[in-house]
C-alpha cells in the first residue's frame, strides 16, 4: 500500500518541466523499426530521481513492436511496450510521447529470428506488475539527501524484488535483449591469447550483467546500439529550411 501511494505521488508531472520534442510524431513513426528502444526524457517526479541516480537525460525507456500487437487506441496502433509505475507492463501508442524529448536506439545486426522472439516476448510481458519495491528507495532522492557516491549510483538502481513477473522500464527491455544474447553493456574480461606473430594479443570474453543493473542511459551509450534522429533521416537538406527574419548580431545586418 505504501509503495502504490508513493507511486501515485511520483507519477504526477513536475510543474517545472517544459516539453521539448525534437521530432514530429510523423518523423518518429517513419523512423522507428521493431525492437528499437525509445528513450524518453520524462516529466514526472520519479524522473527526477532516475536522472539523478544515472546522471542522464533519460528517465524512461520503451520498446517498439510496430503493429505486431494488432491492437489500436482511437485508431492508432499500440506500438510501444513499457513498464509503467502504476499500470505495470502495458502497450501505448506513439502519441503518448509526441510532446517529449526522445531518442531512438537501434540494435545493430539483430537477426530477423531474434527480432521476432524479442517482440513476441515483449507482448507476452503485458500485464506484469511494476516492481514497486524500488519505488521507496527512488523516492528518497526527491528529498534533500547527501550526494550518492558515483560508484554506488548504478547499484542503487538494482533495488527491485528480482521476481520474473515484476520489472522497471529498463530492466524489462534488458531482459528481452539478454534472452537472445544481444549485448547492451556487458562486463568485458580480457585474457591473454598469444599466437604466432602476436605475443601481446588478447581475447575479450563478454559476461552478461544482471538485468536489474541497467538504466535507460545504457542503451544510449551502448556501442551496440545505433542512435537515430528522426528529423535528419531521409532527404534532409538544411538548404531547404525556412528561417524567420532576425538581426545577425555578429555582422550587424538583417538576415532573411
Amino acid at each position: 500500500m505504501l509503495g502504490r501511494t508513493l507511486a501515485r505521488y511520483l507519477s504526477k508531472p513536475s510543474a517545472s518541466y517544459e516539453p521539448l520534442a525534437t521530432s514530429t510524431p510523423d518523423e518518429l513513426r517513419r523512423a522507428l523499426r521493431p525492437c528499437d528502444v525509445l528513450l524518453v526524457e520524462g516529466n514526472t517526479r520519479i524522473s527526477t530521481a532516475i536522472k539523478y541516480l544515472t546522471q542522464s537525460t533519460w528517465s524512461h525507456a520503451a520498446i517498439y513492436v510496430g503493429d505486431a500487437l494488432a491492437r489500436e487506441r482511437e485508431g492508432e496502433p499500440l506500438g510501444l511496450i513499457e513498464a509503467d509505475l502504476l499500470d505495470g507492463v502495458r502497450a501505448v501508442p506513439l502519441s503518448a510521447y509526441e510532446r517529449f524529448h526522445t531518442r531512438i536506439c537501434r540494435p545493430v545486426g539483430l537477426s530477423d529470428a531474434d527480432r521476432e522472439k524479442i517482440v513476441s516476448e515483449a507482448i507476452a510481458c503485458i500485464g506484469q506488475t511494476y516492481d514497486l519495491k524500488n519505488v521507496l528507495d527512488l523516492g528518497r532522492y526527491l528529498l534533500p539527501t547527501p550526494p550518492v557516491p558515483a560508484q554506488l549510483r548504478r547499484r542503487m538502481i538494482a533495488l527491485g524484488s528480482g521476481e520474473p513477473t515484476r520489472a522497471i522500464c529498463s530492466t524489462l527491455i534488458a531482459r528481452l535483449f539478454q534472452s537472445v544474447k544481444y549485448p547492451i553493456l556487458p562486463e568485458v574480461e580480457t585474457l591473454p591469447a598469444p599466437r604466432a606473430g602476436c605475443e601481446g594479443c588478447v581475447q575479450e570474453i563478454l559476461h552478461i550483467r544482471h538485468h536489474s543493473l541497467f538504466a535507460p542511459r545504457d542503451f544510449d551509450i551502448s556501442p551496440y546500439f545505433q542512435i537515430l534522429k528522426p528529423s535528419i533521416e531521409g532527404d534532409f537538406d538544411y538548404k531547404n529550411l525556412v528561417w524567420g527574419g532576425r538581426h545577425d548580431t555578429l555582422r550587424g545586418e538583417r538576415v532573411a
